[in-house]
């Protein structure tokens, strides 16, 4: 994404940082040109979605204000700890408050770091972080709409569908003027089903949003259900493509095309160099214009 950022604006200088290791495993690091970076604003896009590369980024982080930096705006793209994000019963750690706290000692440079995240999985783990740092919620979805537009699909003859109540009331004010599905899921007969809550998709196309997708199996059930109460046709977008199953492809057999964006990079070359996708299966939707954006605006 950074070689992305770099054509788009060609303002933007992307530094180079070497992520060499010791022999022992541990993290060798060096800045390049780190002199150069005295009086600039600096952002760091970090890609927390492999546990093992937190640590190097952190220390590269922590690092940068130490180089009399004007600003420092910390793109998370993925907040990879997001699905734990509360107890459910005794014993168990919310690695989403121990992440944001990893993130709020970020020391400050001539003003207070900020950290930018696409479509967090949880609104309250905003409260996880401290005062220390700013922190910005934003949103991949525009980005998805420009892209279904480019493709014909509009409000006229298009729904949107959401898997659960949460997704709906995170996304729904992005849809305006969209016709509007709310699947749930239901315990009937002592086994869990999708139903369709509220909406109809019967003649139209539909795209089912969410935040993430990991096994997909809710994305999977409510296309079932969709298709059975009549939609011609079915997509699902999620912002983050986490996939630890690598099952993309089920989708595909399912006649979904997916809409996914690229904050997930080691994921999303995978699905790219996947010989088994047909094209047109999936279309990686690039966050680096509305990075490009906030880096100008912010």
């Amino acid at each position: 994404m950074a070689e992305e950022l770099f054509l788009a604006n060609p303002e933007i200088i992307v530094g180079q940082i070497d992520w060499h290791k010791f022999d022992d495993g541990f993290p060798n690091l060096k800045i390049f040109n780190s002199t150069g970076l005295s009086d600039t604003d600096v952002s760091f896009l970090a890609d927390f979605s492999r546990v093992e590369e937190i640590f190097p980024q952190l220390a590269v982080i922590y690092a940068l204000p130490s180089y009399g930096i004007n600003s420092l705006k910390v793109f998370l793209p993925f907040f990879s700890t997001g699905t734990m994000d509360r107890v459910a019963e005794d014993g168990q750690i919310v690695t989403a408050k121990t992440l944001a706290r990893l993130l709020s000692v970020i020391p400050p440079a001539a003003s207070p770091p900020q950290v930018i995240i696409f479509d967090i999985h949880a609104l309250q783990e905003q409260f996880y972080f401290s005062d220390q740092v700013r922190v910005h919620l934003v949103t991949a979805i525009n980005l998805l709409l420009a892209r279904l537009k480019s493709e014909g699909k509009t409000a006229a003859n298009t729904a949107i569908a959401f898997p659960d109540e949460g997704a709906y009331k995170r996304f729904k004010r992005y849809f305006d003027g969209y016709d509007l599905i709310i699947c749930e899921k239901r315990r009937i007969d002592g086994k869990r089903v999708i139903t369709i809550k509220e909406g109809d998709p019967k003649g139209k196309e539909v795209i089912i949003v969410d935040d993430l997708i990991l096994t997909g199996g809710t994305l999977l059930e409510c296309s079932k259900v969709l298709y059975e109460y009549g939609a011609l046709s079915v997509g699902a977008s999620a912002t983050h493509p986490v996939f630890p199953k690598k099952n993309w492809n089920d989708f595909a057999k399912a006649g979904i095309k997916l809409y996914l964006t690229n904050s997930c990079p080691e994921i999303v070359a995978q699905i790219r160099d996947d010989r088994f996708q047909e094209p047109g299966d999936v279309e990686i939707v690039s966050l680096a214009p509305a990075i490009i954006d906030i880096i100008g605006n912010h």
